[in-house]
């Protein structure tokens, strides 16, 4: 494992117009189960449908229509749990949630209150290398989600497309463990991070696929360390949830606006209401959505048409030892078994699709550092500039490697590799094949190089006199060997060289 160094974690500090003020976060993330049924029903949840195009009776809620539970919408939150080294609950019993909205047709959500499927977990969020913060899991609860109205086809008229309701969500609670806006970005990237690789979740928050609530309270420092030693709440001051973010950037900002307008209403002499708030990303500021509902005005009970859901310890240990390398214990494995720093090997396994494409360069190259430097610098680069996933890459990895190769034997030049990796990229072929047929190879023959610098010292004494007297100039004379020689000549040897006959 790596070294990391676990901090408590270091609180926002904002300062008001008259005290200083801690922050204080909870979360809720919702993420959407990768699943091509929904939770009680067999339609498709591909995104993108026609309006209304993948919707059961049952999730049109029509009469006599009784839900079933799909078990591999189960499995994928137990996977999740373990994913998140989080206690699996055996027993576990779904509720209604009763509340109306156009698009819940039933009027009602099938959620788990009482006796969630996953207990208490953690993620280990990364600030920076070889410091992290530890925020800890309450619970996992798998729920159906609600559809979507639609207001802005008609000035007249609003729609509904159902074809989101019904689908698996699982909703990961958070302790209020995290402490600033920067963190709180951090906590979701890599919750994120962790779905993406157990295939629990595919994270895109663009389509609404993980989405946000998150909690911010304000209080005065020391109220937090009161808290945990007395598990009280009411030392964190009265949080109001800010419903549905699905961006990081938005995240960081609605914490920011929220805290600053907590503390001015509290050093107003005023009162904080506990409510559900919406954050507008055009005018940067939060807005009042509805008051928070308790527990007992969504009048919860157990759904009478669900047993309650017992799952056996042998089907949870066979998920457990299916569980993909996690991206903690990739990264460990790379800085050991590549030699990578540690920055580098996080930035090789923020996606399991880039881990996965360096593993086989690093492992048909023989040289993980030079691979990582390559797949980094140059292939991430360009990818970056031109807007593209590592899925769209032009060269594969067994193209990248073959240029890696070619350096490793001094076949070629870092400079001619770059030539090279330009072909490759954008014409295709063979590395090798590209380098033998265009003559790319580089000049290791001494006796070569050293007839191209003798000729260059030879047709420029006055400069040979100048490098004798400033050692730093003699840079120049391998320039003119490079340029002589196509930039095929090996700089080492070529350096070298130059140095010896300057130095005569």
């Amino acid at each position: 494992m790596l070294d990391l160094s676990f901090e408590p974690p270091k609180p926002k500090v904002i300062a008001g117009a008259k005290y200083d003020w801690e922050l204080v976060i909870g979360m809720e993330v919702h993420a959407q189960v990768s699943s091509e049924a929904k939770l009680f029903s067999g339609a498709s949840t591909k995104f993108g449908a026609e309006p209304n195009s993948n919707v059961a009776f049952v999730d049109a809620a029509m009469p006599g229509m009784l839900p079933v539970i799909n078990e591999y919408c189960v499995e994928q939150a137990v996977r999740t749990g373990l994913g998140l080294k989080a206690e699996i609950n055996l027993k576990s019993a779904f509720d209604r949630k009763n509340y109306f909205y156009p698009d819940l047709p039933q009027g009602y959500q099938i959620s788990q209150l009482y006796h969630p499927i996953v207990g208490e977990g953690e993620v280990i969020v990364d600030m920076e290398p070889g410091i992290a913060r530890l925020v800890r899991i309450e619970r996992i609860h798998i729920e159906q989600d609600a559809g979507k109205s639609i207001h802005d086809m008609d000035p007249n008229m609003s729609f509904v497309d159902l074809n989101r309701t019904g689908v698996a969500l699982m909703e990961i609670v958070s302790r209020p463990d995290i402490r600033g806006p920067e963190e709180a970005a951090a906590y979701v990237s890599k919750l994120r991070q962790i779905l993406r690789y157990l295939g629990t979740c595919d994270g895109n928050m663009q389509n609404g696929n993980l989405r946000a609530d998150v909690n911010v309270s304000v209080c005065r420092p020391g109220q937090y360390e009161k808290y945990q030693e007395t598990q009280d709440f009411s030392h964190l001051g009265t949080r109001c949830e800010i419903k549905n973010m699905n961006s990081m950037r938005f995240i960081q900002q609605a914490i920011d606006y929220e805290a600053k307008r907590q503390i001015a209403i509290l050093e107003a002499g005023g009162s904080i209401d506990q409510e559900t708030r919406l954050y507008d990303p055009d005018k940067g500021e939060t807005r009042s959505m509805r008051s928070k509902e308790e527990a007992h005005d969504y009048r919860y009970f157990p759904d009478p048409d669900l047993l309650p859901l017992e799952i056996e310890q042998a089907w949870v240990d066979d998920i457990a030892a299916s569980l993909p390398e996690l991206p903690d214990e990739k990264k460990a494995r790379f800085v050991k078994e590549f030699g990578l720093s540690e920055y580098d090997a996080s930035v090789l396994t923020a996606e399991v699709a880039n881990a996965a494409f360096f593993e086989k360069v690093a492992g048909d190259a023989g040289d993980g550092k030079l691979a990582a430097n390559w797949v980094i610098n140059e292939l991430f680069g360009r990818l970056k500039k031109e807007g593209h996933e590592i899925t769209e890459s032009p060269v594969s990895p067994a193209q990248l490697a073959g240029i890696v190769r070619l350096i490793k034997s001094d076949a070629i030049s870092g400079k001619i590799a770059k030539d090279l990796f330009e072909i490759v990229y954008t014409e295709g072929g063979d590395p090798e094949q590209i380098v033998e047929e265009r003559g790319m190879k580089q000049v290791t023959d001494t006796g070569a190089i050293e007839t191209a610098v003798d000729e260059i010292i030879a047709a420029n004494p006055a400069q040979v006199e100048k490098a004798k007297q400033n050692p730093k100039l003699a840079g120049w004379f391998v320039g003119q060997v490079m340029k002589a020689t196509g930039g095929k000549a090996n700089p080492k040897a070529v350096n070298e060289i130059v140095a010896k006959k300057l130095a005569q």
